[in-house]
């Protein structure tokens, strides 16, 4: 239906999974109205590309989610701003929980937040600053003063073991 590219197949799309995405971007920008506009500017790539999503390479919610992610991150580069995030203890920010208020409906409606909590404080930090504050493997190394192979192996070890619980 949505190879389509009806009215519908475009509606169904954006009432089922613009509140989520509107929520990374928000977490990623910090910024309502930007997070707006981004949200606006990604799924007009989304709609443009929707011939490019290959189900047998993932779900439609991950696809959507990086194209959504990586907007936010060139809107937060492309205005030359820094991460203002500052790191603690990898333990604070796994459970340092904040909620966004409006439609956002988080990724904690999955679970996600509870399942991150639960991996090593490691691997739930580099998970977090990735996928819920829209941070790239180089910006964490810097970030946390790490290497950046680190980085992508505590990466491969969280999502193997988040596997392992969704498998459950």
């Amino acid at each position: 239906m949505l190879r389509l590219k009806t009215k519908e197949a475009f509606d169904q799309l954006y009432q089922q999974y613009a509140a989520v995405l509107y929520g990374v971007i928000l977490r990623v920008l910090g910024d309502e109205h930007t997070s707006q506009d981004v949200l606006q500017e990604a799924f007009v790539k989304i709609w443009q590309r929707i011939d490019q999503y290959d189900p047998a390479k993932g779900r439609l919610y991950t696809w959507m989610l990086n194209i959504a992610r990586n907007a936010a991150v060139d809107k937060l580069r492309s205005k030359g701003e820094i991460m203002k995030t500052k790191i603690h203890t990898g333990e604070d920010i796994v459970y340092n929980e904040t909620v966004a208020v409006g439609s956002e409906q988080s990724t904690d409606t999955i679970g996600l937040r509870k399942l991150v909590a639960e991996l090593k404080p490691e691997h739930g930090t580099v998970v977090q600053m990735a996928y819920f504050n829209g941070y790239s493997m180089d910006e964490i190394a810097k970030t946390l003063e790490i290497p950046v192979g680190t980085v992508k192996t505590r990466m491969r070890s969280a999502i193997k073991q988040l596997k392992g619980i969704f498998g459950k």
